[in-house]
């Protein structure tokens, strides 16, 4: 017996070190193993996730917020506007530009202080600027982002330190970014590896140095935003665009302090994924269906069909992308132009990617009393004619 248990204990030990090897082997291979709680890979250019780990699960964000707080204040700001330090912004903790209660300074340079360096008091500067306070900042952020179709995301400061109701999720954070990258100001004040700022009162300077480590370690890389908190973790939302894709990469609480390295690390692994194994594929929506539908009781015997020629999207090498149409054999007088007649819907694999509608091109009156009398009188003065002939 005894035996017996000591080669069972032996057997045991060599299965666990054989299933630690290959899962170690696996993961080291896979860009799935991820150090992250909550990460997403998506295609910037139509919203597709195209990898999630937790993705819809509410997690605090660090100073990735600062992505919103960038582009609302573009959106509802000046560049040129003046902002005004407050005693309460010049109170905000560390990272933080150090600039007094009273000092000025162009908005625009602001937003560079935001981005590049992370400064805690001017998210605090550039949200009172703009709406009056932080708290209306906040509400008007996530209200904003409601409007982006982020539901699951709500902002209670303009930087991102911990607070109980400020959070978001990877998917919301990636179409927040996918947003932001459609701003042509937002995309060059990230690119900069550098840039010097002037308080306007005393023509102070200050030099910022882009702390994403990103741009300069991937190739095609064009940001994004870097972020820290004890609550948070390390998080970091990245940017590549290569020819005619573009991948956004979120991840959230990818470790805690001491290791720097794991959000790079995730980082890379999700692009490398993205860049790897998904190309640009045009599918034709419009192939499968009809010119034209016949019309029951129509003064004209057809309708024409308006639906989007064709879309392109990152799809997996492998990856089996079909049309599904669901429209009537048979149409009933009267019809509107721009109707909705049925839809058009896209599937990769068996997953549903987006559905379009299918809309009437002309509009198609009833047959009714005044159109048959017309065509009565039409054919009596064609047979008139003819006769006369």
């Amino acid at each position: 017996m005894r035996r017996f248990a000591s080669v069972f204990c032996a057997f045991l030990i060599f299965f666990s070190c054989f299933l630690y090897n290959t899962t170690n082997t696996l993961a080291s291979e896979s860009p799935f193993a991820l150090y992250a709680k909550s990460a997403v890979l998506m295609d910037g250019k139509n919203q597709r996730i195209l990898f999630g780990k937790n993705e819809n699960e509410k997690l605090p964000m660090a100073s990735t917020t600062k992505i919103m707080t960038c582009l609302y204040a573009l959106e509802q700001g000046n560049l040129s506007d003046i902002v005004t330090f407050s005693e309460n912004a010049s109170a905000a903790p560390k990272v933080h530009l150090g600039a007094r209660a009273g000092d000025r300074f162009l908005l625009s340079d602001l937003l560079y202080a935001l981005m590049l360096e992370s400064y805690n008091d001017a998210a605090i500067a550039v949200a009172e600027h703009i709406s009056g306070s932080v708290e209306s900042f906040c509400e008007e952020m996530t209200q904003q982002a409601r409007n982006y179709g982020c539901y699951h995301t709500s902002f209670e400061t303009p930087n991102g330190l911990d607070s109980k109701n400020h959070y978001t999720t990877s998917s919301d954070l990636a179409i927040l970014t996918c947003h932001a990258l459609q701003n042509k100001q937002f995309r060059s004040i990230i690119r900069e590896p550098s840039y010097s700022i002037k308080e306007l009162n005393s023509g102070r300077l200050y030099s910022l140095s882009n702390k994403d480590a990103f741009l300069t370690s991937f190739p095609d890389a064009i940001g994004v935003k870097t972020g820290y908190t004890s609550g948070a973790g390390y998080c970091f939302v990245g940017a590549v665009e290569k020819e005619d894709r573009l991948l956004i990469s979120v991840v959230l609480g990818s470790g805690w302090y001491p290791n720097r390295s794991w959000k790079w690390k995730d980082t890379k692994k999700l692009m490398e994924y993205g860049l790897e194994e998904f190309e640009p594929r045009t599918v034709s929506l419009s192939g499968e269906l009809p010119a034209r539908l016949p019309v029951i009781d129509g003064q004209t015997s057809s309708c024409r069909l308006s639906v989007p020629d064709s879309v392109t999207l990152l799809a997996g090498k492998e990856e089996e992308i079909t049309c599904v149409t669901d429209l009537p054999a048979l149409l009933d007088a009267p019809i509107e132009k721009g109707e909705t007649l049925g839809t058009v819907s896209l599937y990769t694999g068996k997953k549903l990617y987006r559905t379009w509608p299918v809309t009437a091109q002309n509009a198609v009156q009833k047959i009714d009393y005044k159109y048959c009398l017309k065509k009565l009188l039409e054919r009596l003065l064609l047979s008139s004619n003819q006769g006369i002939i």
